[in-house]
């Protein structure tokens, strides 16, 4: 019994050591990308275009529809990277992708403000003061809640996404809305309750198997 613990603790060992190695080897491989980018180097230009354009697209498509736009943001954003990489602080895995999409959600906003007429209906203490409805989604694909998101008023999508995906206080999207923080607030209510029905028609819609 104890040399098979013993056994069991090295083969332990073994799996964190080889876990260790791989994330150092990520780690290298990212840095040494980062300073390429820094000198300009096109073909490291090119390899982080091709790795991170479909995850920042799914970024700048959750509050903009319009196709071409969509191309516009993400080419203002690849510009804002790689002229403002060299600001950039490197923080371990995951970082650069968290830089990238921060710096993509901020050219995102950018174009919202710029080019949409954006308007945040108040509502009344009442009404936002009802629980929020939970609809079971658990089956439903996420394809479709993305959709769903997709086809929400401008205001109510650009809240929504800002508080629930990218994980924003209503104190922070007030400012980089230029709202106040109850308008925020009764905007997500609305959006989550939208939600929901949309959610509650597509469930009901499903024919029932027998």
């Amino acid at each position: 019994m104890a040399r098979e613990t013993g056994l069991n603790q090295v083969c332990f060992s073994l799996v964190i050591g080889i876990i260790n190695l791989i994330v150092s080897k990520e780690t290298d491989s990212e840095l040494q990308l980062i300073r390429l980018v820094r000198e300009g180097d096109p073909m490291a230009m090119r390899t982080v275009y091709s790795t991170y354009v479909r995850y920042l697209t799914a970024i700048v498509s959750r509050y903009i529809l319009n196709h071409n736009d969509i191309k516009d943001v993400l080419q203002e954003s690849f510009l804002k990277i790689f002229s403002g990489i060299t600001a950039f602080e490197y923080r371990g895995k995951g970082s650069l992708k968290g830089w990238l999409s921060k710096v993509t959600v901020n050219e995102t906003l950018k174009f919202l403000r710029r080019n949409c007429n954006i308007k945040f209906v108040e509502i009344s203490k009442n009404e936002l003061d009802l629980p929020d409805t939970e609809p079971d989604i658990e089956n439903l694909p996420s394809s479709i809640i993305f959709q769903m998101i997709r086809e929400l008023p401008d205001g109510y999508r650009t809240i929504f996404n800002l508080y629930v995906i990218e994980n924003k206080s209503h104190k922070e999207i007030a400012s980089l809305l230029n709202i106040k923080e109850s308008t925020s607030a009764s905007q997500l209510h609305r959006a989550k309750s939208l939600l929901a029905n949309k959610i509650t028609q597509y469930l009901n819609s499903i024919p029932v198997s027998i």
